[in-house]
């Protein structure tokens, strides 16, 4: 096999959307897998090496964030996008709450669908080529082990968590705003992404911050936010 072939798993129990999926990635070079059941997906993805697994909500057997919470158990790093019908904040934020990186609704766009793929497979790549460690007061996070630790605690992240922090990390000491961060960490470029920062802002500070001094995570009102040491 041929390993710069990126392998991507469908899990989806609409066999038409699923073979579309299939053959529209096949045509650019990539190598599938179809299961259209929840529990065969969830084996499947235990098994074998997959760059990227796409995963619909409503399954049989077992439902897209049961194998979405069960891939991560024993693979942090690979992209999972969410493929569903199911699309209001509320479906949007239980699906990242369990590992999901990304969130496409149905009906999509296959244009659309490529793109986000081909933005966390670049996105992984660069991961891998160059792990590195970030900084601010005491807090420190590997980008290479996925590890994030302040005074010398371990302190526990999903991925979107993880790449969120990463991000502002990466901007310490300049306000991105809530836009700015829906489009760089969710890939998204709708109003609703806003409200998932907000969300994960506060589940980032109750890990991050809350039991920690000095604060690090600050809100600048009608601007955005700032992680940063204050003196």
């Amino acid at each position: 096999m041929n390993n710069d072939i990126k392998r991507i798993l469908i899990v989806e129990d609409d066999a038409r959307i699923a073979q579309n999926i299939s053959k529209g990635l096949t045509e650019k070079g990539f190598e599938t897998e179809v299961a259209y059941d929840g529990l065969i997906g969830s084996k499947i993805a235990h098994n074998s090496h997959f760059d990227l697994v796409i995963l619909d909500i409503n399954l049989p057997s077992m439902n897209g964030y049961e194998v979405c919470k069960n891939i991560r158990q024993h693979n942090a790093n690979v992209p999972i996008v969410m493929l569903t019908a199911l699309g209001e904040t509320e479906d949007k934020i239980e699906g990242f709450g369990v590992g999901a990186d990304d969130y496409v609704v149905k009906p999509f766009d296959f244009r659309e669908l490529l793109a986000r793929i081909n933005v966390f497979l670049k996105r992984s790549q660069a991961d891998q080529d160059q792990g590195f460690v970030l900084r601010v007061a005491d807090l420190e996070i590997n980008n290479s082990a996925k590890t994030v630790n302040r005074s010398g605690q371990s302190i526990d992240l999903t991925p979107k968590e993880f790449a969120l922090l990463e991000y502002l990390l990466k901007n310490k000491g300049r306000t991105v705003s809530k836009a700015e961060i829906a489009e760089k960490v969710w890939d998204s470029n709708h109003d609703s992404g806003t409200n998932v920062v907000e969300v994960y802002i506060n589940f980032l500070r109750k890990k991050v911050d809350r039991d920690f001094e000095p604060k690090l995570i600050h809100t600048k009102s009608g601007m955005g936010y700032v992680l940063k040491e204050e003196a």
